[in-house]
């Protein structure tokens, strides 16, 4: 998937349908002079209604649909007639995605299972028609409900990447590299700094034709919770994922220090994603013979407050163990 056609993030105005009229009809027919009231119930507005779609796997649908409407219901007609609901709406999006009301900022609701469906704007209900407001003393009754008017919203449609395992590093860490080598996915790779601009999804195969999913998340730098570089926009896929796995570059000054700051970035964006489980790489490690390996190791055993490996995506070392490891965290 390319950068291009990954929207996550999508604003629209939805309204629901009127509800339709009820009939005020009186029966007349040639030798029934008195038939009394026989109007129908007008029809349901239809909903605008989200569903979860397993085969999506981004918003770029609804990217330029900005005003969605359901139909009206119609009216009531004599011989007791119902009106036809009103058309719904049905919006499909990919599971993980969280709908909030734009206005206010509240999240109505999630989806998270194939063809799990909630309704954001009810319709009207259908007005009542005249046969229903008969008695012994108010026979021909003249009168009937009106059909409840639409609802109208303004919701704001949230994609939160759905993924067994998330990449976390500062830019240039080599996320993006590893992603390519473990799956087929064919993420942008550059010698700069937020190459990746949009999260990219792979499936990485493991033994006996099992895989699970990794994605690769925009590099976060220290202040991001407060909005520098790409900010806490990309944040919220991570809260997604079953396993952190923190990418940081055997060059760094201080591989501690900076696993240090990442972990306070998440936390300062949400306390919650320190309950998941983590795991440290140290990437770009063919660079190191084995005595400085050794030598990190000590520090890393003493420092680090998780497991860690040393892997290098370029020279194919040590992605064996890390899909064994990941898999192994995966299934326990």
């Amino acid at each position: 998937m390319t950068e291009g056609n990954f929207v996550d993030y999508v604003k629209m105005h939805v309204a629901s349908g009127n509800g339709g009229k009820g009939s005020a009809h009186l029966h007349r027919e040639k030798y029934i002079q008195k038939g009394g009231p026989d109007g129908g119930d007008g029809g349901r507005g239809g909903h605008v209604i989200i569903r979860g779609n397993s085969n999506l796997w981004t918003l770029i649908h609804l990217k330029f649909k900005r005003h969605i409407k359901a139909g009206h219901g119609a009216h009531g007609s004599s011989g007791r007639s119902t009106g036809a609901d009103g058309e719904d709406a049905i919006i499909e999006v990919p599971l993980g995605t969280v709908v909030k009301d734009t206005d206010t900022g509240k999240t109505l609701f999630e989806i998270t299972e194939n063809g799990q469906e909630k309704i954001v704007a009810e319709g009207g209900k259908g007005g009542r028609g005249n046969w229903h407001f008969k008695s012994a003393t108010n026979q021909t009754p003249r009168y009937a409900q009106p059909g409840i008017p639409l609802e109208e919203k303004n919701i704001t449609i949230e994609l939160k990447v759905l993924a067994d395992v998330g990449l976390v590093g500062f830019p240039n860490a080599g996320k993006s590299t590893l992603l390519s080598v473990l799956t087929s996915a064919k993420p942008k790779i550059a010698d700069y700094e937020f190459t990746t601009l949009k999260p990219n999804l792979g499936i990485v195969k493991y033994r006996d034709y099992q895989s699970f999913v990794m994605a690769d998340i925009p590099g976060i730098i220290e202040g991001a919770a407060e909005g520098k570089g790409l900010g806490y926009y990309f944040l919220r896929h991570i809260e997604r994922n079953s396993i952190l796995l923190f990418l940081i570059p055997a060059d760094a000054k201080d591989i501690v220090e900076q696993y240090e700051i990442l972990v306070d970035e998440l936390r300062r964006y949400n306390p919650e994603m320190l309950d998941k489980e983590r795991f440290v790489v140290i990437s770009k490690s063919d660079m190191l013979d084995e005595e400085l390996k050794s030598e990190m190791s000590s520090i890393l055993d003493q420092d680090l407050e998780c497991e860690y490996l040393f892997i290098s995506s370029v020279a194919q070392q040590g992605l064996t163990a890390l899909k064994d490891k990941l898999w192994k965290m995966l299934n326990d």
